[in-house]
């Protein structure tokens, strides 16, 4: 999946979080999507994943839980590696 950025609107009255956003874009972009993100084992997020709100890591937030208003940005950043 090369997409680096992607809007989404989701009803008015939709409590929007993290999880479902995960499967708007899973139902989106299908199995390599999911691939990317899910651990096909446990069908939880890969442990590896960093998911920020607004620049904030969700570890320090409410995790999948944590809850999105609009005109929030949801970052989701791969490991870095470094030497």
């Amino acid at each position: 999946m090369d997409k680096r950025e992607e809007s989404l609107s989701f009803d008015q009255n939709a409590k929007v979080n993290i999880d479902l956003v995960l499967r708007t874009l899973a139902e989106k972009y299908g199995t390599s999507f999911k691939e990317y993100v899910y651990n096909d084992k446990t069908s939880q997020p890969k442990s590896f994943l960093q998911f920020l709100v607004n620049g904030s890591s969700t570890s320090m937030l409410n995790g999948l839980e944590t809850e999105l208003k609009e005109g929030d940005v949801l970052a989701i950043l791969p490991p870095v590696g470094g030497g």
